[in-house]
């Protein structure tokens, strides 16, 4: 079966369940979204072609990679860290996918006119921000550059090979010590940078849900921000 496919059979559970929320693991993350002040917002998770030619609709995971952007780190929440493009959904915006293609031409000047856009998974608590986020999943037939579209939001945008993501030496638990207390995720090392946190998680679950997951050292740590 085409990645492709694989990734519509995942969207198509996710519509069963449409209205249902998923919440942050509690190793993660112990609070809640405050229901009266939450935000809604999405993400793009576009999968490119890892070779040097077009993506075909018969690609495997690992011909695929995926588009990430780097935080500016004089951001007052969640700076330095690694994302997908995305961001908050604006009266103006039609749709959940509108608004993904949205923020993701404004911080990586991407060419929407050559993304198809899949469908979307189930909304996502982020309670730090105190948003809903729906992951939206866009398939890049058609490619364009893309770069650090305003410094002051984003250090860099980049490009990882989802076989690269998916190796067991590439994966390890990151750690945060809050108040004596210890929070992990699941985490992926690409080059010198690594993904960690919201995204990690929401990246982590996605693999697991395709079936693309290998088993990796859980054991594995790293101390993060």
């Amino acid at each position: 079966m085409s990645a492709r496919s694989q990734l519509q059979q995942v969207i198509a559970k996710h519509r069963v369940s449409a209205g249902a929320t998923q919440k942050l693991p509690n190793e993660w993350i112990s609070m809640n979204v405050e229901s009266n002040a939450v935000r809604k917002a999405a993400v793009l998770i576009l999968f490119g072609s890892a070779r040097d030619t077009a993506l075909a609709d018969g690609a495997q995971a690992q011909d695929l990679d995926l588009l990430f952007v780097e935080r500016a780190t004089t951001l007052r929440k969640h700076a330095g860290q690694i994302a997908f493009p995305g961001g908050g959904i604006d009266e103006e915006d039609s749709s959940v996918a509108a608004a993904a293609l949205r923020e993701a031409w404004e911080e990586t000047g991407v060419d929407t006119n050559g993304i198809e856009v899949l469908g979307h998974l189930s909304e996502t608590e982020l309670p730090v921000s105190n948003f809903l986020v729906t992951p939206v999943l866009g398939w890049w037939h058609t490619e364009s550059k893309v770069h650090a579209v305003d410094p002051a939001e984003s250090a860099g945008v980049f490009r990882a090979p989802v076989a690269q993501l998916l190796d067991p030496k590439n994966r390890l638990t990151g750690v945060v010590q809050r108040n004596q207390q210890k929070f992990t995720s699941p985490a992926f090392e690409f080059e010198d940078r690594i993904i960690w946190g919201f995204t990690a998680i929401v990246l982590d679950r996605l693999f697991t849900e395709l079936g693309w997951t290998r088993p990796w050292n859980t054991h594995r740590e790293l101390q993060m921000a």
